[in-house]
């Protein structure tokens, strides 16, 4: 009689899902990944690709590629929409999947926090299709602005771009839209650059909350040359497609606001049945485990995890470490061994606020500039994926470097309608 091979499936091909893959490759198990897409996304470079840094290519890689070796593997592209737990089943939208074995890496979404003007009218910036809105748009309101006949508050409103959240994406895409700005002049000699206005709002008192006080300063001192205008203290009430509304009753005209606020977990991760928090975590057991349902891990954005205390923070760091420790795990319940806890090790942190200028905080190593900016890169070359987007983004960072080109400057959602009138 032939021995049952254990089915493991991942849900989410984010930074979770692929060290789970990795961390399992070679165990003998049956492994089914199951992604709405059928490609990883390298979501901390999101906002290079919404400023026109960097293509779609640039920080995606195709999911089957990295296991096209691995016969035990398998690609099951579909939306995860249900979890039965009791008889061990995923619900897709292209059909069930029984397993023995669950890891829920399904990653996050924005959270919008019941705002429905927010989430209706602006940009979220978690996927390629919104970072991709973001930049057409951005590149469309330039287009538009450049009209003269239209009056100078409608150019404005324009030309007034509001970044949400003070936290490293917020802070990336605020300072690589000044950047921008900066390369469109050369494009649009008739506009008056004057009346570009570029805002960050932070409803706390600080931006980058990981980072040391004195580096936390010294990035609101290079946004604020860069001409980005940072509110701290300000909370938002409101949005409408001709602006925001700040809780102080303030309204800032804007026909951009992207919103890098915060995130909440996958609708997946709540449908198991266990206790989650308020941002729909699954708060789960020092072994990673949901509790009723060892069979299944929750990683990630999907896990409430504390320790010292409190929830680990939703980056990529936590992510792969705990993919790894999921995995060791399902293999100590294959062979009857004994589990081990979860413990997270934070080895730092790091943000960049633009060409040449970031912030790295690394146990002894507090720095900022163009060494941390170094850094920064070094390290983020060295966690993608595949040897194409390594050379291809080395290169258009050096050229960026060099010259500050923006070569991503196409608008490409035109409707073919439209080419051909």
């Amino acid at each position: 009689m032939t021995e049952k091979i254990p089915h493991v499936v991942i849900v989410g091909a984010g930074f979770g899902g692929v060290a789970a893959m990795k961390a399992l490759k070679n165990v003998n198990v049956k492994i089914t990944w199951v992604d709405r897409t059928n490609y990883h996304l390298f979501q901390p470079l999101l906002y290079q690709l919404s400023t026109a840094v960097l293509s779609t290519d640039d920080i995606s890689f195709p999911v089957r590629a990295m296991f096209r070796k691995r016969k035990n593997m398998d690609l099951f592209m579909a939306k995860a929409t249900g979890i039965d737990g009791k008889n061990k089943i995923l619900h897709t939208n292209h059909g069930d999947i029984s397993y023995d074995y669950l890891i829920v890496a399904a990653g996050a979404t924005n959270n919008f926090f019941g705002m429905e003007n927010v989430e209706k009218y602006s940009y979220g910036m978690k996927t390629i299709q919104e970072a991709l809105h973001i930049r057409n748009h951005a590149l469309h309101m330039f287009e538009r602005a450049n009209k003269q006949e239209d009056s100078e508050e409608e150019r404005r409103k324009m030309l007034t771009f509001v970044c949400v959240g003070g936290g490293p994406t917020g802070v990336e895409e605020a300072g690589a839209l000044a950047e921008l700005v900066a390369v469109q002049k050369l494009d649009y000699p008739n506009l008056n650059f004057d009346e570009v206005s570029i805002k960050l709002i932070e409803a706390t008192d600080r931006v980058l909350p990981m980072m040391p006080d004195n580096l936390q300063k010294y990035t609101l001192d290079v946004l604020k040359k860069k001409g980005v205008e940072v509110m701290l203290n300000t909370q938002v009430a409101d949005c409408s497609e001709d602006g925001l509304t700040l809780k102080d009753g303030t309204f800032i005209p804007s026909r951009t606001v992207i919103w890098a606020a915060g995130v909440r977990a996958h609708d997946l991760a709540s449908t198991i049945g266990a206790e989650c928090d308020r941002a729909g975590r699954v708060i789960v057991e020092k072994t990673l485990q949901v509790p009723g349902y060892p069979e299944i891990f929750a990683i990630g954005d999907n896990a409430h995890f504390l320790q010292d205390g409190r929830p680990l923070p939703t980056v990529a760091p936590v992510a792969n470490q705990e993919a790894r420790a999921a995995a060791d795990n399902i293999v100590r319940m294959i062979k009857g061994e004994k589990l081990q806890e979860f413990v997270y090790k934070d080895y730092g942190s790091m943000a960049t606020i633009g060409r040449c200028e970031a912030v790295v905080s690394w146990g002894f190593l507090k720095i900022g500039g163009f060494f941390a900016w170094v850094i920064w890169m070094f390290l983020h070359l060295m966690r993608l994926e595949g040897a194409h987007e390594d050379i291809t983004v080395g290169i258009k960072w050096f050229w960026n470097f060099i010259s500050g080109a923006r070569l991503g400057r196409i608008i490409t959602n035109i409707r073919f309608e439209e080419l051909e009138k």
